[in-house]
């Protein structure tokens, strides 16, 4: 069952154009810098150490990998990937 919702003056599938959706990409990179840098004076900002990147990864691998099903359709998707760049091209 679909959940349709109403977009107020604009189509469905077009773009925004309000907000940062309608700005200038570099528009956005300043703002979002002036933000990064903002935070880190305050202190409100966190970079990550090799060592907790790496322990943050290992735990969503973790719960990715308890899910079988999950697993199982991910290997069968490169299998099929795999077996497409290793099979010799049709003869015509």
């Amino acid at each position: 069952m679909a959940i349709e919702m109403e977009h107020q003056g604009a189509e469905v599938g077009t773009p925004s154009t309000r907000g940062f959706a309608g700005m200038d990409v570099e528009k956005r990179r300043e703002i979002a810098r002036r933000g990064g840098k903002a935070a880190h004076a305050q202190g409100r900002a966190h970079r990550f150490t090799t060592e907790e990147a790496r322990a943050a990864g290992k735990k969503g691998g973790d719960s990715v990998s308890k899910d079988r099903n999950h697993m199982a359709a991910i290997g069968r998707l490169g299998g099929i990937k795999n077996r497409r760049r290793t099979e010799p091209p049709a003869a015509s």
